[in-house]
């Protein structure tokens, strides 16, 4: 995989050539305007990032779709929860820095995935989670309280799998005897600490039960994150369900590339993508897209589409999650490895005030009202935001959706561009 990746750069010379250009080459058809807004997301977001965490009043971009519902970030360890993981679970001075420590606040808290959950059993503990507190009944009946009482222990994030491996009826029962095994019984960080690169870390994962393809990406990730394996993660990347729904729609035809090779190329030539687009990509403090970031975007990507391409052939229609302000900002902090974080704190310590304005949060609502509900109707959608913009951003927003019809509702008409790949 990690000789695929180096050669990821060499299989174009120009991103976009017809079959005319190359004849007889292999290559793959995107579907321009869906690809585009690959890009453009990804670039609307992080702005929307920086606008946010530099106390810039909303709007934090002129995108509708974007100010009206939840998107992850386009840097999966700037997440709420990611940034809790990493600040509070992982790094905390005040938790153990020993290798079994850290594998087991990991995996319990990424099983669950909710910073609720992880809080609840360390107040109901009354200490730091530690391998000498671990008890998996004793956490057991916590988390059983917890739900008697009306706690939902679990994320909506991603769907983790309920069958009774262990022999327990409760789901929570399993995971907390799975965590049990790997780290007390099979001591799962001596294979870890071993592994000769980022694959054979997901490996070693993916050998468990009850835990898949992705949620063993997910996990090697978050590990990655820590002191004790430091792997290239553009060295390895699988694709989850909703990166390959955003695939599917980023591209007519794949030419037989995989969804890992799509990332990769995704990941390494992300430069001059922006470039071609002529977009400003405000990178993480340098620190550029990772592929788990572009298996992600794509992901987000598939979402966005729902509403900025209805027409779109897709087996999801909707976007569940409305945006919601969080009243708590984050004070922002990376894996150290990466170097970043002074940079970070630079920019925290120049940020703006919050405004304290009264009613706030209720004038922004009306707002964002006349932006977000109705995007099932695009002839609504398009005369409420307009109330909101330049008389320059309408005649470009006019124009924009003019050429998604034309393509989206004829197909045949559509010049497909190629991205070839070899």
């Amino acid at each position: 995989m990690r000789q695929l990746s180096h050669n990821l750069g060499s299989w174009i010379k120009n991103s976009f050539e017809t079959d005319d250009d190359k004849p007889g080459e292999q290559c793959m058809q995107v579907r321009q305007e869906i690809f585009d807004a690959y890009w453009r997301f990804a670039t609307m977001r992080q702005e929307v990032f920086f606008n946010k965490i530099n106390n810039v009043p909303r709007p934090w971009t002129s995108d509708p779709i974007i100010n009206t519902y939840k998107f992850c970030n386009a840097y999966r360890a700037s997440d709420r929860v990611s940034q809790y993981l990493i600040k509070n679970v992982i790094y905390d001075e005040n938790r153990s820095k020993n290798e079994e420590e850290v594998i087991l606040r990991i995996l319990l808290f990424k099983i669950f995935n909710k910073i609720e959950t992880w809080e609840y059993l360390e107040n109901k503990i009354g200490d730091y989670i530690t391998l000498s507190n671990f008890e998996s009944n004793t956490y057991s009946n916590i988390l059983e309280e917890a739900m008697n009482l009306g706690y939902v222990i679990y994320t909506s994030a991603y769907m983790s799998c309920a069958s009774k491996e262990f022999g327990y009826d409760k789901k929570h029962q399993n995971h907390l005897a799975l965590i049990d095994k790997m780290v007390v019984q099979d001591r799962v960080v001596n294979s870890i600490v071993k592994a000769k690169n980022f694959e054979d870390v997901f490996q070693i994962i993916q050998e468990y039960p009850l835990l898949g393809k992705f949620m063993a990406y997910q996990l090697a990730t978050d590990i990655n994150y820590s002191e004790i394996i430091n792997f290239d993660e553009n060295s390895f990347t699988i694709a989850g369900p909703g990166a390959e729904r955003g695939i599917s729609k980023c591209f007519l035809n794949t030419d037989g590339k995989t969804y890992t090779d799509i990332i990769h190329w995704m990941t390494e030539n992300q430069e001059k993508e922006f470039q071609r687009l002529g977009l400003n990509f405000q990178s993480l403090w340098g620190h550029p897209l990772q592929a788990i970031d572009c298996q992600n975007l794509f992901c987000e990507t598939d979402k966005y589409c729902r509403a900025a391409f209805p027409d779109l052939k897709s087996n999801r229609k909707k976007i569940k999650s409305k945006f919601t302000l969080t009243p708590q900002p984050i004070d922002y902090f990376y894996p150290p490895k990466w170097g970043i974080n002074d940079k970070v704190k630079q920019t925290l310590a120049q940020r703006l005030p919050q405004l304290d304005i009264p009613n706030l949060q209720e004038i922004n609502a009306r707002n964002y009202q006349q932006l977000s509900l109705e995007l099932d109707s695009q002839v609504k959608t398009t005369s409420e935001v307009a109330n909101n913009v330049s008389k320059q951003y309408k005649k470009s927003e006019q124009e924009t959706q003019r050429k998604k019809s034309k393509i989206l509702q004829n197909p045949e008409m559509e010049k497909h561009e190629q991205l070839c790949l070899f």
